[in-house]
């Protein structure tokens, strides 16, 4: 199973899964930038993604590599939250999003889409 990742954790991860390799300068410019995070809450994270096995950390200038994709960690919180809040049953948090969201005609075609392939 994919590590739980926080908020703030997912923000490094973000960025990552965006640009690519960075060092940890190189995010906490980015995150400054992006969320008003200063250097040291930035390199907290980071340490905090080491940590839990999400990025690996080589030298030269603490260079940061994902160690998990996005759909991983985008598979893994859709479970936990089919599971915590909607008895494990997938369809009921489709019918929930279907029934609480306003969906355009061309998200429905989209959705559509996505059923039909899955066929």
């Amino acid at each position: 199973m994919v590590m739980k990742l926080f908020d703030s954790e997912l923000k490094v991860m973000d960025v990552l899964w965006r640009l690519g390799d960075r060092t940890a300068k190189e995010i906490s410019a980015i995150l400054g930038e992006e969320t008003g995070w200063n250097v040291n809450t930035t390199y907290t994270v980071i340490k905090k993604c080491v940590a839990k096995g999400a990025v690996r950390r080589s030298e030269p200038n603490f260079l940061c590599h994902a160690l998990v994709s996005k759909e991983e960690i985008q598979a893994a919180e859709t479970e936990e939250l089919i599971g915590r809040l909607f008895d494990g049953s997938p369809d009921l948090l489709f019918a929930s999003l279907l029934s609480s969201q306003k969906l355009s005609p061309e998200q429905i075609g989209r959705l559509r889409e996505i059923v039909s392939e899955m066929k």
